[in-house]
């Protein structure tokens, strides 16, 4: 046998009626005509597109979700940092900074996988544009900023692992914040 002998466009390959050797046979045709008209396949080429599909479709369907989820948990997150930035701003409360940092990295990783992936991204980037803006508009030294940076770093990295940010709370500070 050659590969001339087989087939090369098999219109159908499988038939559902009962033969002498059982439900399934092989039916080898090389055109339409000869292969017959019957699509009553229980699980033919259609059926298997279907089933595929669905799959498919199922996947992009809960991977989308669980996208749509983080990205709320990041939405959420930003806005947790924000509120703690704005309540530190009108605190304005002297050695408080430590603790919304830690409280802002604290709400937002509460929220999930998305929530502590904004507070690291916000932190981080906080952190960083004030090693080139305070040394301008603040007069500080470069080492001042730096040991500043990590202390403000280690405040955050405590609120993000989910310890209690009151750890920082200076006393005195209002129990509004």
């Amino acid at each position: 046998m050659t590969c001339k002998d087989f087939p090369r466009a098999p219109v159908q390959l499988f038939s559902s009626r009962p033969t002498s050797q059982g439900w399934l046979s092989i039916n080898i045709a090389t055109t339409p005509q000869q292969a017959g008209t019957s699509r009553s396949d229980p699980l033919g080429i259609s059926t298997m597109k279907l089933f595929t599909g669905l799959i498919l479709c199922s996947l992009v369907l809960g991977v989308h979700s669980q996208w749509m989820s983080f990205f709320g948990e990041a939405y959420e997150g930003a806005k947790d940092m924000w509120r703690a930035y704005s309540d530190m701003r009108e605190a304005n409360y002297k050695d408080a900074d430590k603790y919304f940092h830690a409280r802002g990295n604290y709400d937002a990783a509460r929220r999930g996988p998305g929530g502590a992936w904004a507070a690291k991204v916000i932190s981080d980037a906080r952190e960083n544009i004030q090693r080139f803006t305070d040394p301008l508009f603040k007069g500080t030294t470069s080492g001042q900023g730096q040991e500043d940076s990590r202390a403000d770093q280690a405040a955050n990295e405590w609120g993000r692992s989910g310890k209690d940010p009151n750890h920082f709370r200076p006393a005195g500070l209002p129990d509004k914040y």
